[in-house]
């Protein structure tokens, strides 16, 4: 079950796309960072497969600052920007406040009713992933952190510090899944964050495929998708997750 709920992060409303496991009422969960596009059809889709996967899956809406937001509450307003100003949406994004947004879809999961949450994880796609390496030097809480094709790692969002500057004070295991045609992150940049993170001594397993570019989890662009990485990829991430969280 998936519905989109709304909480307050600094006096603004925040949608969040939410995913209850069907059965039982302890489980662990997962914060999902969306893509470039928003909290669109693919980011709802993936909440909607953790959650039948056993975990409670949130998908917070970072652009809930941004006065584009439509104002029907459809998944296609605040969650889903046209291409056209989807790079000035990020552009606007600043880390501060990224992290007061995923803290805040932390404390939305512990204070649901009826609930035992176990232990929290955190994936991201393509800005996603970005923050998702993000929040795994910034929150303790968190145990296990995915990045899809996250770019721009080695750049800040506002004043700085970087997510690259920030490895030394990772706190959980990460996975990365990249496509090797990508330009953002790029072959280069994969093994440069590879080695920093060999250079502190933080466990992470990172997977490329050679056919595959950016966004290739994508099912919504048949440009960049490519159905074997995609399925490879998430079929990896799921035992990742099993490893390093429990109820």
């Amino acid at each position: 079950m998936a519905q989109w709920d709304q909480m307050a992060v600094d006096g603004s409303p925040m949608r969040l796309y939410v995913g209850m496991p069907s059965l039982g009422r302890a489980f662990p969960a997962v914060i999902v960072i969306h893509h470039g596009p928003g909290v669109d059809k693919f980011v709802e889709d993936r909440v909607e497969n953790l959650a039948q996967q056993g975990y409670l899956a949130i998908a917070p809406d970072l652009y809930h600052r941004q006065v584009s937001a439509a104002a029907d509450g459809s998944s296609a307003g605040a969650g889903a920007p046209e291409i056209g100003d989807m790079m000035t949406r990020i552009g606007r994004l600043r880390d501060p406040e990224v992290i007061a947004d995923v803290n805040a879809a932390v404390n939305y999961a512990r204070r649901l009713k009826d609930t035992q949450l176990g232990d929290v994880g955190i994936i991201g796609f393509c800005m996603g992933g970005r923050v998702a390496y993000l929040m795994a030097a910034s929150k303790p809480v968190f145990k296990a952190a995915a990045a899809f094709y996250g770019g721009n790692i080695m750049k800040a969002w506002g004043t700085g510090p970087t997510p690259f500057d920030l490895t030394p004070y990772i706190h959980c295991p990460i996975a990365g899944f990249f496509g090797a045609e990508d330009a953002n992150p790029s072959p280069a940049d994969v093994d440069r964050i590879s080695a920093q993170l060999d250079k502190y001594r933080k466990a992470h397993e990172f997977h490329r495929y050679p056919d595959a570019g950016h966004a290739f989890l994508n099912f919504l662009n048949p440009a960049t998708y490519r159905e074997g990485p995609a399925r490879d990829a998430w079929d990896k991430l799921i035992p990742f997750l099993q490893r390093n969280l429990q109820t």
